[in-house]
């Protein structure tokens, strides 16, 4: 039987027409030659989700999207279609999670598996989540910085603003004059430094006899330690000797003798005794002064005239005309 011209063209149209079908859903991710599952998610927003992209499982492509449109008309949410090649079985409790494939923003799904025990079937409608953008990332991981940044910026510009309040033209005047007295006081310690210097040099022989008298000394208290160990008992024995003297009994004796001796002195203040007399009236003083005279003045006339009062006589006679003289004299 001999097919028509007609035949062969609409045939070839009928296949053409096929292979751009299948071509076009290859292209969008359907594959209608495949058994496939789909499942649904509805996000608040998809940040650059499109159709093809795929759907992950723990990294490994098991999907992809397949279509995406809004729930209602009066509604702004988007239902995204999951298309699931894989036979692997997904909890009910699953996440459809949107997150950045690559560095370039590009999008994809992973789907968390949860822990449930029954199974999400086809047509079903998983939990969503959207994975925060590295831009929202790095934005919430800098934000803490920049505001810590703006009060450290705001801060220093008070500060700034205290010092150039506090630090004015008199200020600064007092800080350079300051400075250079530091200036001339370091300069001052470089020559005293200088003249110490020397004079360690010049004395260094002294200071080393010095050290060494010195070292000697130790060693000599080193090796009299024992007797100066000895020497201190001592000492400790005769302050506990002194310490266990009669001190107070002899004190007080003391202070009894000068009690009396205070009441013999009022005694002779008031004129008490022979002695008070002699102290307190001055008539004796003037009888004794008297009397002192009159004796000056008869050993003086003594010396003058010894053979007045003291003569010697063998026969007599010039005694006899001694005294008759005497008491001529006398009449």
């Amino acid at each position: 039987m001999k097919i028509s011209r007609e035949v062969k063209i609409g045939a070839v149209f009928i296949v053409t027409l096929a292979f751009l079908i299948w071509g076009l859903n290859f292209l969008k991710g359907k594959n209608v030659f495949s058994r496939q599952r789909v499942f649904y998610a509805i996000y608040d927003r998809v940040d650059g989700l499109v159709t093809a992209n795929p759907v992950n499982v723990n990294g490994m492509k098991i999907g992809q999207v397949s279509d995406l449109y809004f729930a209602s008309d009066s509604s702004a949410r988007i239902v995204v279609k999951l298309a699931v090649k894989s036979d692997l079985l997904i909890p009910d409790n699953s996440i459809a999670r949107i997150y950045s494939e690559d560095l370039m923003g590009d999008k994809a799904i992973a789907i968390v598996l949860g822990t449930s025990k029954r199974y999400a079937q086809s047509g079903d409608t998983l939990k969503n989540e959207i994975e925060e953008s590295l831009k929202e990332e790095v934005n919430k991981q800098v934000l803490p910085i920049k505001k810590k940044a703006e009060d450290l910026i705001s801060s220093i510009d008070s500060l700034v603003g205290v010092i150039q309040y506090v630090f004015n033209a008199e200020m600064r005047a007092d800080l350079i004059a300051s400075v250079r007295s530091i200036k001339q006081t370091i300069g001052h310690l470089e020559t005293t430094s200088q003249v110490i210097d020397t004079l360690v040099q010049t004395q260094q022989s002294r200071f080393a006899t010095i050290i060494a008298n010195i070292t000697s000394i130790t060693d000599n208290l080193n090796n009299n330690n024992e007797d100066i160990s000895r020497i201190i008992h001592n000492f400790s024995a005769i302050s506990d000797t002194i310490a266990r003297a009669r001190v107070s009994e002899t004190l007080k004796n003391t202070n009894q003798t000068l009690k009396d001796v205070s009441t013999v002195l009022t005694k002779i203040d008031r004129g008490e005794g022979t002695l008070g007399m002699l102290i307190n009236d001055d008539s004796l003083y003037v009888h004794l002064n008297s009397s002192a005279r009159d004796l000056d003045m008869l050993l003086r006339d003594i010396r003058m005239d010894p053979n007045r009062y003291v003569h010697f006589s063998i026969f007599g006679k010039k005694d006899k005309e001694t005294k008759k003289s005497r008491g001529k004299s006398s009449e």
